[in-house]
């Protein structure tokens, strides 16, 4: 192809796969959107150590084993090894990421002509791209996404977060929160797009409540409640069950669905369900397990009422997903929440940590009367294809910049 035009490696340690099927799904819905437009492949690290399969026998989803290769929607996916010790030195995950990725990133930039290394967070992949960039002399692109707030925080990690955004030749930010965040760590604001996440609105739209209230064994009359996402200590799902005994006396027949399964994070699983089992909680809370982004609009039908006690958030996908559904949300003021959440009529955002303020928010919302067509039409005005447009306009403008 002509070097003139864009042809984009997609390089993120985080991207579905067979062990871990909904990793990384918010990265291959915005980039496969885009693959329609410019050719790109995908370059997914997986962390690696000698021995770590025998971690298995005691943690089984420790490190998911990847395929070597695999196609998805006909995108090309490449899985290269680094070297990562479990839980340690992680101030050196991108240095040996770029050195593990180094011969699949030049192989392609030599012999098929890719000529845009794309990166997905900052650390450790963005820094491991600039790395790369700089050995083989390709420009770097690189999206925040909400962790580098926190690892802005670990002094290990900060002038490698500033190496990563420094080097980089453009900069997309999910939420205008991270770019302001970008911009406080000296990163000039010229360098810095704002290209929020989408919303597949042929993927998620609203079934019948009724019908998808039966599919799970719900009630006409149950109020439901319902949070997705894995389950890490950030999602904050135990804030969320920590206030429902106080909120059945309201609402006897409150149910809360949790969909979603363990994550590169970690896995509260069995944390989550003990604290239902303390609080006597077991026929209120349902843990429906993690399910594939297509099959999601049956419990998102079936509720009253999203809900994200999260304690951080780039642009969470998922808003926009339960929107498209017809659901009011209720979150925290963290990351970019109140920028998705940004009206009234789309639900209520409320102080993180405040668990008064969280029971509040949610009897107000279970109680009040929501304008579906006003949330739905606003979800619709959120598909992905303006962001598709904005991100193939940057990556074409920066090709001609190297020229």
């Amino acid at each position: 192809m002509d070097d003139r035009h864009p042809k984009i490696v997609v390089y993120s340690s985080l991207f579905p796969h067979t062990g871990l099927p909904n990793a990384g799904v918010f990265i291959r819905e915005r980039m496969f959107r885009l693959g329609k437009e410019l050719p790109i492949i995908v370059v997914s690290p997986q962390p690696w150590f000698p021995g770590q399969r025998f971690i298995r026998y005691f943690k089984p989803y420790f490190r998911p084993s990847a395929p070597q290769l695999d196609i998805q929607s006909e995108v090309n996916i490449i899985y290269p090894k680094f070297f990562s010790f479990p839980g340690l030195f992680k101030y050196l995950d991108g240095l040996f990421m770029a050195l593990g990725s180094y011969l699949t990133i030049r192989r392609l930039i030599k012999q098929n002509g890719f000529n845009i290394l794309d990166a997905h967070f900052a650390y450790p992949d963005g820094y491991s791209a600039a790395l790369l960039g700089r050995w083989l002399g390709v420009p770097v692109t690189i999206t925040l996404r909400g962790t580098e707030v926190r690892h802005s925080q670990v002094p290990k990690l900060y002038p490698k977060l500033i190496h990563a955004l420094n080097n980089a030749n453009r900069i997309f930010s999910v939420s205008e929160s991270l770019r302001r965040h970008a911009i406080s760590l000296g990163i000039p604001p010229e360098k810095i797009i704002v290209v929020g996440n989408g919303v597949d609105m042929k993927k998620f739209s609203p079934l019948p409540k009724a019908e998808a209230r039966r599919q799970l064994g719900l009630s006409d009359v149950d109020r439901v409640l319902i949070s997705v996402g894995g389950l890490v200590e950030r999602k904050g799902f135990h804030r969320v069950i920590e206030i429902l005994p106080r909120l059945l006396k309201e609402f006897p027949d409150l149910k809360y669905l949790i969909v979603g399964g363990s994550s590169p994070e970690g896995d509260w699983r069995e944390r989550l369900l003990q604290q239902v089992k303390n609080l006597k909680l077991d026929d209120v809370v349902i843990f429906l397990g993690a399910m594939p982004s297509d099959k999601l609009k049956t419990p998102l039908s079936a509720a009253d009422i999203f809900v994200l006690a999260t304690s951080n958030e780039g642009w969470a996908n998922v808003f926009l997903e339960a929107m498209a559904c017809g659901l009011p949300v209720v979150t925290t003021d963290v990351g970019g929440n109140r920028e998705v959440v940004c009206r009234n009529e789309l639900g209520i955002v409320v102080p993180y940590g405040d668990a008064a303020s969280l029971e509040s928010a949610l009897a107000s919302a279970l109680k009040q009367r929501w304008d579906k067509a006003t949330i739905l039409s606003y979800a619709s005005e959120n598909s992905w294809d303006s962001r598709v447009v904005v991100l193939k306009n940057a990556f074409e403008e920066l090709v001609a910049d190297e020229k």
